[in-house]
């Protein structure tokens, strides 16, 4: 299974774990952690809210007093004196190192000098843990996540005006696809950024799934311009489209005769499945042949530099194409007291086709000194009784529709 965050509303710790809650997590998984932390007066609820009229969850962290004074040294010594799981612990101290070092960075402080201002409260701290233990419940093969939305500024604060987007969170998100979005506020919170710069493995818009369940986890804000929410959508991994093949055209008039046979190997080198010519009359009456390369979507691009390169020609046609095709396989009879390729095609369990490698029958031929079309006899009759059809069969043969 795998996760998609849809970000355009930015993203908090509250955001995050609300989505995740929201997703279908039990509460008691991001609760137990929380209590394995060991700090008194600190409790996690979840109350069900509406964004702009989207249902969502909010995850609210509930504690007592200040912790200011609390160091990224203390907050370190508190993870690793916890009775949290390895990995819910190792994660959650990957994501407030984090934190410690982007706001060591934009304040020019050392990281072990950071403190509970600007690492987060104990209440931020909870919900850390609580994101990672969720994450860690889900057992995803992969979280990815639209661009974040930041926000922009500036914005009032209690100690004055702040610059939108923050210089932590901007330290966070280096490398990472973000944009302001459409509302002149903080979108985006530290903590929101160090979680999704230390879970996320993927920037991408939605990718190829099939979802199975979505969350949505909301902000204390309810701005008018769109829904405060991050979702999360879960699902398996989609099957892409498959890539139709296509063939490639055009029409030569003015090419020397005996380059063809060179041309049509070079189509073949350059990723054609087939290669062939058809004579036609252009106008004016004049004699012309018409080269035709069948090949996969991904392998156009080489098959038509082949074409400009080998021929006189100065454009063509590309045109999407549908194959029917029997399934193949390779074998060999033995023809003389020696083995001849043959190629079984069948439908299903049915044979319906049975053809020799015309170039083992030379070759064989020319060892024994015997006519080709002796050997080609003896051959096709050796491959039709190994693999017989019966010709009922051959007409009731439906093979597959190949993209």
């Amino acid at each position: 299974m795998i996760g998609w965050l849809d970000l355009a509303a930015g993203a908090s710790g509250e955001m995050l774990l609300g989505a995740l809650l929201d997703v279908g997590v039990p509460l008691d998984v991001p609760v137990e952690a929380i209590s394995a932390l060991h700090v008194e007066h600190l409790r996690l609820g979840a109350e069900q809210v509406r964004r702009q009229g989207l249902r969502a969850t909010r995850a609210v962290v509930h504690t007592a007093g200040s912790d200011d004074d609390r160091t990224w040294a203390d907050v370190r010594a508190l993870l690793r004196g916890s009775t949290l799981p390895p990995a819910v612990r190792d994660g959650a101290l990957a994501v407030v190192e984090r934190l410690a070092v982007a706001a060591a960075a934009a304040h020019g402080d050392e990281p072990e000098e950071i403190r509970a201002h600007a690492l987060g409260t104990v209440g931020a701290l909870a919900e850390i843990v609580g994101m990672v233990a969720c994450l860690e419940h889900l057992e995803l093969e992969r979280l990815t996540a639209s661009p974040v939305a930041l926000g922009s500024g500036p914005t009032p604060t209690p100690h004055g005006f702040a610059l939108v987007p923050g210089a932590v969170v901007l330290e966070l998100l280096t490398g990472v696809p973000v944009h302001a979005g459409v509302v002149a506020d903080e979108l985006c919170t530290p903590v929101g950024a160090a979680l999704l710069a230390a879970r996320v493995d993927d920037w991408t818009p939605m990718p190829a799934m099939r979802p199975s369940r979505v969350g949505a986890g909301a902000g204390e804000d309810d701005p008018e311009e769109l829904p405060s929410v991050v979702r999360l959508v879960l699902g398996e991994v989609g099957r892409p489209a498959p890539l139709r093949p296509v063939v490639v055209e055009a029409n030569v008039d003015d090419l020397d005769p005996r380059l063809w046979p060179g041309v049509l190997e070079a189509l073949l080198a350059a990723g054609a499945t087939d290669a062939w010519l058809t004579p036609i009359l252009v106008p004016r009456g004049r004699p012309a042949h018409m080269l035709s390369a069948l090949c996969r979507a991904d392998a156009v691009t080489a098959v038509q530099s082949a074409v400009f390169s080998t021929t006189s020609t100065t454009g063509m046609r590309v045109v999407e194409a549908r194959k029917v095709a029997l399934e193949r396989s390779s074998a060999t009879v033995d023809v003389l007291g020696s083995q001849v390729g043959v190629t079984v095609a069948a439908a299903g369990d049915r044979v319906v086709n049975v053809s020799v490698e015309f170039d083992d029958v030379a070759a064989l031929a020319d060892e024994r000194g015997l006519p080709v079309k002796e050997v080609l006899r003896a051959a096709t009759a050796a491959a039709e009784t190994a693999y017989p059809a019966d010709p009922a069969e051959r007409l009731a043969a439906t093979p597959p529709l190949w993209e």
